[in-house]
C-alpha cells in the first residue's frame, strides 16, 4: 500500500510520491526561543519523528531540516525587558528545544539551522525578488508585493481583497498594507546586519524560504508545521520562494495543537505547560506516548486525568513484554510489523488505528501466556516490539532501558529503597511471617508501587 498524507494545499489527502525515489526531504518550522517549550512545541517534533520513522521503515533516506528562529521581536522585546543579550535568550531556549526533543525520543534532524547564520543568503533572495519586481526597499526595509504574485492565498483560501492590516501594526514605507516584511530596518539597540539597502535584521518568513533553497534545494517533499502558520508565515514562504523561481513544497502536512481549557496553548496567553516540568511528573516515555499517539491533524485537550489513562495504558503495553521476557526470555522485534498496523500507518499516519493494532496484539500476548503457550507469547511480543519501535516507544529498546522514572534523578535512589523493602518481604515470606510480608506490600501499594512476584524474583511498576 501506498502512504497517502492529507495535503492542506489540496485539501484532500494524495498518495505520497517522492520526488526522488527512495529519498524524501521535509523542511519542519521550528520554535521561535524567546522562552523554554511547553508540550504543544514538542508535540510538533514527535509527529514528524513518527513520520519520519515510517518513512524510513519503507525503506527512504529521510532528510529532515528542522530550523531554529534565534533572533525576533519577541526576543527582542524579552532582551530589553530582563536586560540580557539577546543572542544569550535564544542560545539558551534553543538548548532547552533541542533537550526537550531528546528527552521524548525524537531523533535529531539532518540540519537544524539558526535563522542568523543564513543572512547572506536571505540576502540573495531578496536582491533577486527585487529584480524580479516581486519587492521593494522603503526607508530601510525590504516589502514583499503580494500583488505581484497571483497564487498569494492559495494555501489559506482567503481573498486578498478581505485581508486587513494587523492591529497596531505600523510598517515605514509600505506601498499596501498586505505587504508583509521580508528586513526590517535596523533600530537602535538592536540586533542588525549589513544589507545593500542598510542595516537590519530578518523578517520571520523570509528565513524559512532561505534555509529550506539552502539545504533542500529548489524543489522537497513536505514542508510541515502546525495549522496556526498556514496564514501567514506559510503563505508568506511560498509566495517568496515561488516569485524567486522555487517550486518549493509538494505537500503541506499540518498537525494540530495542544489546548488547555480549549484555547491553543501558548507562551503569551501563559497557559503552557513546561516540557521541563513535566518530565518531572511524568516519565518521558510515557509523554510521547500521550503526545505522540492521537492523529497529528486532531486536537489534545490538555489533563491530568488524560495522562493517567495513557500512563495506565502505556503500562499494560510495558507489563506484558516483562512477563513475556520473564518466561519465555528476551525477544527481539520482527523485521516486519503487521499488516493491519502498516495499513493504518499508510493511512494518513493513522496512529491511533496502528496502537489499537498494538493493544490486540498485547491482548493475544496475555493469553497466551495465560494458557502457557511461550512459543506464542514470544511471537506477540516481538511484533509489539517492532510497532513500537516504529513509533519510538519500545521500552526495551536502549535508548527507554536506562530511563529515570518521572525524568527526575531520584529513580536510583528510590529503586534501591523499593528493593531493600522487597528484599525483607521476602525474608520474611522465607521464615513464613506471611503477616509482615503483607504489610509491607501494603505500604508499597498505599505509595503507588505495584508489586510483581515472578520466578526471578519480585519486580516493582508505578501503578497507573
Amino acid at each position: 500500500m501506498t502512504l497517502r498524507l492529507y495535503d492542506t494545499g489540496a485539501r484532500r489527502i494524495r498518495d505520497f510520491v517522492p520526488l526522488v525515489p527512495g529519498r524524501v526531504s521535509i523542511y519542519l518550522c521550528g520554535a521561535t526561543v524567546q522562552a523554554a517549550p511547553h508540550i504543544g512545541h514538542i508535540r510538533s517534533g514527535l509527529n514528524f519523528d513518527i513520520l519520519r520513522r515510517w518513512l524510513t521503515y519503507r525503506g527512504n533516506q529521510v532528510t529532515l531540516v528542522h530550523n531554529v528562529t534565534d533572533v525576533d521581536d519577541k526576543i527582542i522585546a524579552r532582551s530589553a525587558a530582563e536586560q540580557r543579550p539577546w543572542w544569550a535568550i535564544g542560545y539558551e531556549n534553543e538548548r532547552a528545544f533541542a533537550t526537550g526533543y531528546e528527552v521524548l525520543g525524537c531523533l535529531p534532524p539532518s540540519n537544524a539551522p539558526r535563522a542568523t547564520a543564513h543572512v547572506p543568503e536571505m540576502v540573495d533572495m531578496m536582491r533577486g525578488l527585487i529584480e524580479r519586481g516581486h519587492a521593494y526597499v522603503a526607508e530601510g526595509n525590504v516589502y514583499f508585493d503580494v500583488r505581484s504574485f497571483p497564487g498569494y492565498l492559495e494555501l489559506s483560501r482567503q481573498e486578498l481583497d478581505d485581508l486587513r492590516a494587523a492591529e497596531g501594526e505600523v510598517e515605514a514605507g509600505k506601498r499596501d498594507h498586505r505587504d508583509f516584511a521580508m528586513w526590517k530596518a535596523a533600530r537602535p539597540g538592536e540586533p542588525s546586519w549589513e544589507t545593500p539597502w542598510g542595516r537590519g535584521r530578518p523578517g520571520w518568513h523570509l528565513e524559512c524560504s532561505a534555509m529550506a533553497h539552502k539545504y533542500l534545494g529548489r524543489a522537497f517533499d513536505i514542508h510541515g508545521g502546525g495549522t496556526e502558520l498556514v496564514f501567514p508565515h506559510h503563505e508568506n514562504e511560498i509566495a517568496q520562494s515561488k516569485a524567486y523561481g522555487d517550486d518549493f513544497a509538494n505537500y503541506w502536512v499540518h498537525h494540530g495543537w495542544v489546548t488547555m481549557s480549549g484555547e491553543k496553548m501558548s507562551k503569551s496567553l501563559g497557559n503552557s505547560v513546561l516540557v521541563s516540568d513535566m518530565v518531572q511528573r511524568w516519565r518521558p516515555i510515557v509523554l510521547r506516548y500521550y503526545l505522540g499517539t492521537p492523529h497529528y491533524r486532531s486536537t489534545i485537550e490538555y489533563g491530568g486525568q488524560a495522562l493517567a489513562e495513557a500512563e495506565a495504558a502505556f503500562s499494560r503495553i510495558e507489563g506484558f513484554l516483562q512477563r513475556a521476557a520473564d518466561k519465555a526470555g528476551p525477544v527481539e522485534p520482527v523485521t516486519e510489523v503487521p499488516p493491519a498496523f502498516a495499513e493504518a500507518m499508510d493511512d494518513d499516519l493513522g496512529v491511533p488505528q496502528a496502537l489499537a493494532v498494538v493493544h490486540t496484539t498485547v491482548r493475544q500476548g496475555n493469553s497466551a501466556l495465560t494458557a502457557g503457550d511461550k512459543e506464542a507469547a514470544a511471537a506477540r511480543a516481538s511484533e509489539v516490539r517492532a510497532m513500537l519501535a516504529v513509533l519510538g516507544l519500545d521500552p526495551l529498546d536502549p535508548r527507554w532501558a536506562l530511563e529515570e522514572d518521572r525524568g527526575g534523578d531520584m529513580y536510583p535512589v528510590v529503586d534501591s529503597l523499593v528493593r531493600l523493602a522487597l528484599e525483607q518481604r521476602q525474608a520474611a515470606r522465607a521464615r513464613k511471617d506471611y503477616a509482615t510480608a503483607d504489610a509491607i506490600r501494603d505500604q508499597l501499594l498505599q505509595a503507588g508501587l505495584e508489586i510483581e512476584d515472578t520466578p526471578t524474583g519480585s519486580r516493582w511498576t508505578r501503578r497507573g
